[in-house]
């Protein structure tokens, strides 16, 4: 599987979810300012990376990427409506996102929150209303989606990412449990879906969970390293705002070359685990040295 093979990929995939996304949201009976936040945030694009890992996975199980639409949308609803949260000033107080101004700034801090409410409820609902799965493919996919993105998941690294800004001299260990759970969480619940809509055998799943998992540590790593040394106008915000928000980061603890053997480290773990799988994930080998050789 070439690079380019690769590029194609993520290039086609992009397109269809820019087709595909604003449908959710077209038919729905709301306010028109509550949408219109909803789909500013939806349509700023990004690199798609969850709806990109599912799909992949489901290509190298031979299954139609057909079935896995819907649940890609709406895990990029879940990711979506989590950096509208995190941009409030309540929490990141970030004014620019993929070099746009974030939601709070353009439609307010109230109509933000509630728009990333509306995401998050409505990926639950694009789910359940699915006419490519079965009934029980519905529940495994929604109960694992409740999981990875709630207080046992995402959100609970979200807080104990906010509890470690008071603190000083934050160890590696509490670093990566944040990360597991505010970045790695998510990553792996696109993967683990796909396994669960091909109906891969369980030691499949596992090792794909901990590939997933060291995806998801080796991808913050990255995004740490690139707020140093990255592409800022690519990266749409300015380098060095860890820094400036006195962030605790894997280069602040182990400084950038070491932070670097840890990427490297991980990068590794990952090939490990999806090497172990009888069925062949060229895309994802692809992917797995995309996200580490990324500029931006």
């Amino acid at each position: 599987m070439s690079v380019l093979s690769l590029d194609l990929f993520l290039k086609e995939q992009r397109q269809e979810l820019k087709r595909r996304l604003p449908q959710y949201i077209s038919g729905i009976e709301a306010p028109k300012v509550l949408l219109d936040a909803m789909a500013y945030s939806l349509e700023a694009g990004g690199k798609r990376l969850r709806p990109a890992l599912l799909l992949a996975s489901l290509q190298g199980y031979g299954v139609t990427l057909e079935k896995g639409y819907d649940v890609a949308c709406a895990v990029e609803m879940i990711h979506t409506y989590s950096l509208i949260h995190d941009d409030l000033p309540a929490m990141d107080d970030d004014d620019t996102r993929r070099g746009k101004p974030t939601s709070h700034k353009v439609f307010g801090e109230a109509m933000a929150i509630l728009a990333g409410d509306a995401l998050l409820t409505l990926s639950f609902e694009v789910i359940s209303k699915s006419e490519n799965l079965e009934d029980h493919e519905k529940v495994r996919v929604i109960q694992l989606l409740s999981s990875s993105a709630g207080p046992a998941g995402m959100v609970g690294g979200q807080v104990a990412d906010m509890d470690a800004e008071d603190k000083h001299g934050l160890t590696v260990e509490e670093l990566e449990y944040i990360h597991h759970h505010k970045t790695g969480d998510l990553l792996a619940f696109s993967i683990e879906a796909a396994a669960i809509l091909a109906n891969a055998p369980e030691t499949d799943q596992i090792h794909l969970r901990m590939f997933a998992k060291n995806l998801g540590l080796a991808f913050q790593i990255k995004d740490d390293i690139l707020d140093i040394e990255g592409d800022g106008e690519k990266m749409g915000k300015p380098l060095g705002s860890d820094e400036a928000n006195q962030k605790s980061t894997y280069p602040k603890l182990l400084g950038l070359a070491g932070a670097k053997e840890k990427l490297d480290w991980h990068i590794q773990q990952s090939k490990e685990y999806l090497s172990k799988i009888e069925q062949k994930h060229p895309l994802l080998h692809e992917l797995t040295d995309y996200i580490a050789k990324r500029t931006h």
